[in-house]
């Protein structure tokens, strides 16, 4: 019997060198206030507080590590992680979980610095800081670590292995590549004695998911994190090790990166970091990615308005086609056909028809449908949407403008300036009170006047765009990133909450900003513009690691999916998310039948099977490295409801694939129950006990490459 993780409790222990010890579900985390220093003082992935033994405490000896300290500050280049003094340690309980206060002054420079930490039962913690300047001058925040400090240490390594290769002990798993349209390539990769760096957007493309998996091969535990931030930030790992000696350790630290100083604290002024989502578990990488999206369901994409259970199937169509009238209602006629639940008119209802709506960078920001595409206001088509029994939905892209927009000619103050104080291409400075007002309301009279039910969120800019410098207006300038983006998550929160019947759709030039700061206002994101087999196969696999399938918008038929691989795979791939259509048939000829046929039962077999359990779903990935494997050929993905009632497994064959039988052993299993499993290619059903599933497996046979085979299993 695996225990049950739904535990959490805080346990301070005072004195001279305190101790807070944090429990959720099997997970311990320990911090000590040592001589002025929060270190961190271990994990324990078993359940165990770290001082069971009461005089053979197991906590971490801080001085191994060259930077144990739990959080790095550094204000007007002074560090300020040392030289603290104890205020206060409160707790504030409720029926979903803890959040533990511990404040802490610095004798160094007047700050006060508040360390939160919230449990929730999962084996995954939140943790950010308050910082306050007590000072009547302002101050240079030019480093930023919302958590550090020492993992775990090995002792006497030969008792637990001979070997002295200390370049396999530890795996290192993150998404390779920062760049379009190789979202969610994950990897491992063996981690080497030293220092290493994962870096997201700060001097790098913007399309890395700043997320990270750590893995203790001899002892089977693993770290897992991600930060909440859509600027700058940074893994940091340092393994200190070598083959002659019986001892290693490994620190980490989670920062931000941005031109310095990040931000410069005013007189009085307290300021919130990003988030950071940090755990640890004994088990593999599909333990620790469930835990992390246990939590982020319960802790973290919670606000009441955005709940996700719906999951309503969206269709749409933008400037690859005419967008006139008379097509947008015949795509709405074959959607609703199909079983689509919203449409959705994306890039270009503000261009002229002349243009073919090609130019929809230029007219961004105009943010009035035109007058000659639509004649009778964009109140007709949703009018005919809803008389379709379908939503009505929206693009937009309200943070960058484009060249036609009259909105910096009127006000050029609010658009940023680059490093050399030249001007930006469109990138709106949100941290312009005036102009992150107009976009709010903007939005706001957008959403009313064309009677919207989603809006659907778009954000086309370079990663350089958002490290210009501001002026403060303190003689100071600062990195624009970090109240820019602070600027964006207050106005979707104000939105989220004004329209809470509204849907709202994250898609930020594709993958460009899926992390957890901007997912909190959203009900689901676009987490890659790549479309095309079998890239967007292995997108799917590796971005539902770091955020639950029915926040990962996947796309059928549309930009290009339809130019690689079988019918079945392209359908069946946007099946494991949260599933978006596109058409199938120009306007002016009817749909094929076959295909028609093919997409109204799939899309009623994940509305009537996978929905149901989708948003509190387990996630299998069974072949995690099929993106970066270059004797790969498989990728297969297994969605399971919690009580393993029931499941569904894709699997897709990729580029030169040979074998025509594959053996698949189902994961989310319940063993002592019986299964009706169904393979959807020939409709043939078989009865098997979910032991037998799980061991002899299911032989499943796809002969071609760019094809599929879609298995469900349902308890009897």
């Amino acid at each position: 019997m695996t225990p049950k993780k739904n535990y959490f409790d805080v346990y301070y222990q005072p004195g001279p060198n305190p101790v807070f010890c944090y429990r959720s579900g099997l997970m311990v985390y320990e911090e000590t206030l040592a001589n002025g220093v929060l270190v961190a003082s271990g994990y324990n992935a078993a359940g165990y507080p770290l001082n069971v033994l009461t005089n053979c405490a197991t906590r971490l000896n801080h001085t191994l590590f060259y930077e144990p300290s739990a959080f790095h500050l550094e204000l007007d280049g002074q560090s300020i992680d040392y030289a603290l003094t104890f205020v206060n340690f409160e707790t504030v309980r409720d029926e979903r979980g803890i959040e533990a206060i511990l404040t802490l002054d610095s004798t160094v420079k007047p700050v006060r610095i508040k360390i939160h930490t919230c449990l929730d039962g999962t084996q995954m913690y939140t943790r950010f800081l308050e910082v306050e300047n007590l000072s009547d001058d302002p101050m240079n925040i030019s480093r930023m670590a919302m958590l550090s400090g020492g993992l775990e240490t090995m002792m006497d390594r030969p008792w637990l292995t001979a070997r002295n290769d200390v370049g396999s002990f530890y795996s290192v798993g993150y998404f390779d590549s920062d760049v379009w349209g190789r979202e969610g390539e994950f990897a491992w990769h063996a981690l080497q004695p030293g220092a290493m760096a994962i870096d997201t957007r700060f001097e790098r493309e913007r399309f890395r998911h700043p997320a990270v998996f750590l893995r203790n091969n001899l002892m089977g535990t693993m770290f897992f994190a991600q930060i909440a931030w859509s600027g700058g930030c940074r893994f940091a790992i340092d393994y200190q090790a070598a083959p002659e000696r019986k001892n290693s350790s490994i620190a980490f630290c989670a920062e931000l990166t941005g031109y310095a100083p990040l931000v410069v604290l005013r007189p009085k002024e307290t300021i919130v970091t990003p988030e950071v989502y940090m755990g640890v578990v004994a088990g593999e990488l599909d333990d620790a990615v469930n835990e992390m999206h246990a939590h982020i369901r319960r802790s973290v994409l919670n606000m009441p308005e955005t709940d996700p259970s719906a999951c309503l199937v969206g269709a749409g169509m933008g400037a690859e086609h005419d967008m006139s009238v008379e097509t947008s209602k015949a795509f709405m006629r074959q959607f609703a056909e199909m079983g689509a639940e919203i449409f959705i008119i994306d890039a270009g209802w503000e261009c002229p028809p002349a243009q073919g709506g090609i130019d929809w960078f230029g007219y961004n920001g105009v943010n009035v449908p035109n007058p000659d595409r639509y004649p009778n206001g964009m109140a007709e088509l949703s009018d005919y949407c809803h008389s379709l029994g379908m939503k009505f939905a929206l693009w937009v892209e309200i943070e960058r403008l484009g060249s036609l927009s009259d909105v910096f000619k009127e006000h050029p103050e609010w658009r940023a300036h680059n490093l050399y104080d030249q001007q930006s291409g469109g990138f709106l400075d949100m941290t312009n009170p005036e102009a992150a007002a107009w976009a709010e309301e903007e939005l706001a009279r957008i959403i009313t006047e064309y009677r919207m039910d989603l809006l659907r969120v778009d954000y086309n800019v370079s990663a350089r765009e958002y490290f210009n410098l501001r002026d403060t207006g303190t003689g100071r300038k600062e990195c624009l990133a970090f109240r820019h983006f602070n600027a964006v998550y207050k106005m979707y929160r104000n939105l989220k909450k004004r329209f809470p019947h509204v849907l709202f759709e994250n898609c930020a030039g594709g993958g460009g900003r899926t992390d957890l700061g901007q997912m909190k206002a959203f009900h689901h994101t676009w987490v890659s513009d790549w479309q095309r087999a079998p890239r967007s196969v292995m997108i799917t696999n590796g971005m539902t690691m770091v955020l639950p399938p029915e926040r990962v918008d996947r796309l059928f038929a549309g930009m290009g999916c339809h130019a690689f691989g079988s019918f079945d795979l392209q359908m069946r791939n946007a099946m494991l998310g949260h599933l978006t259509l596109n058409v199938i048939a120009p306007a002016a000829t009817e749909a094929n039948a076959v295909q028609m046929a093919f997409v109204k039962h799939s899309v009623e077999l994940y509305k009537s099977f996978i929905r149901p359990f989708l948003p509190t779903s387990k996630v299998y990935h069974h072949t995690p490295e099929a993106a970066s494997d270059p004797d790969g050929n498989v990728s297969i993905l297994e969605l399971s409801a919690q009580d393993g009632s029931r499941g569904v497994i894709g699997v897709f064959t990729l580029t030169d694939a040979h074998a025509p039988q594959r053996l698949v052993c189902p994961r989310g299993l319940d063993l002592g129950r019986n299964y009706k499993v169904t393979l959807d290619n020939s409709g043939y059903t078989m009865t098997v006990s979910g032991y037998e599933l799980s061991t002899r497996g299911i032989a499943v046979s796809v002969p071609a490459s760019l094809s599929s085979e879609l298995v469900t299993y349902e308890a009897l």
